[in-house]
């Protein structure tokens, strides 16, 4: 019983964490609860996709597919409180307007977004649009369980980077202290990739192993560019994989579907 209140409480961590979806009880804090969450940040994913998912669902038959996508990217801002999305512009703007590590590492500490930010957040979200307009062209049904299993793997890609990468910024200052670093935990790993599972569950397509791979190969270009230019990765640097995992999800998958 102790065993199951403590998953339950590592999982409402991860919830608070990445959303602001209420929880309905006090939960205590440390930084071992929060080391320790690190496995259910892919089932965090795998809760937003089944929300982004339903919403779009709902506004298709109100609607059609073009507002129910506009509804859905909306709906996922609110319920993470844009996150992923804040880190992706923080990200561009520093690497975009930094020279060198410190200059590189104070922009990104700061709170106001610039040209490079504003400007790539709405290439991003141009991208997620068509993207999976394109997909739900065909079904609606179809494309729901792309967007799940998109929000899933991307963000069990992103938490590797814990695994892979140093992490570079002021560790003290930080509040991803207890998962800076991380020695490789194998547990942890397969418990988040039992997500993804699931969610590949919803659409047992084979072909969608290249649009993870492409979408994984992304991580691998990102983790190699952050450390070429700052040395490792900061907080920042896993919200913008996680939403370029995203999208180039969506993209591997009209790729394979097209040409598989």
């Amino acid at each position: 019983m102790k065993v199951i209140k403590n998953e339950l409480v590592y999982f409402a961590t991860a919830l608070m964490f990445f959303t602001r979806i209420p929880v309905p009880f006090t939960i205590p804090y440390s930084g071992e609860i929060m080391n320790k969450s690190q496995k259910y940040f892919a089932w965090v994913g795998l809760l937003v996709g089944l929300i982004n998912a339903g919403v779009l669902f709902l506004s298709t038959l109100l609607f059609n597919l073009e507002i129910g996508i506009v509804l859905m990217m909306i709906a996922s801002v609110l319920v993470t409180g844009a996150f992923h999305e804040d880190g992706f512009t923080d990200m561009c703007d520093s690497f975009g307007g930094g020279y060198g590590k410190e200059k590189i590492l104070t922009i990104m500490k700061d709170s106001r977004v610039g040209a490079y930010g504003t400007i790539g957040i709405i290439l991003l979200f141009a991208l997620k649009f068509y993207s999976i307009h394109a997909l739900g062209r065909g079904s609606v049904e179809r494309v729901m369980g792309i967007i799940i299993l998109a929000h899933t793997l991307s963000r069990f890609i992103s938490g590797t980077m814990i695994y892979t990468h140093r992490y570079v910024t002021d560790i003290d200052a930080s509040k991803s202290k207890p998962l800076a670093n991380k020695p490789l935990d194998g547990m942890a790993l397969l418990v988040g990739f039992i997500s993804v599972l699931l969610a590949f569950s919803l659409i047992p397509d084979w072909r969608l192993i290249f649009a993870f791979a492409l979408a994984y190969a992304g991580k691998i270009y990102m983790g190699w560019y952050f450390k070429k230019h700052i040395g490792g990765y900061t907080g920042d640097c896993l919200g913008a994989v996680q939403q370029v995992c995203e999208v180039l999800f969506y993209l591997g998958t009209m790729i394979v579907w097209k040409f598989i």
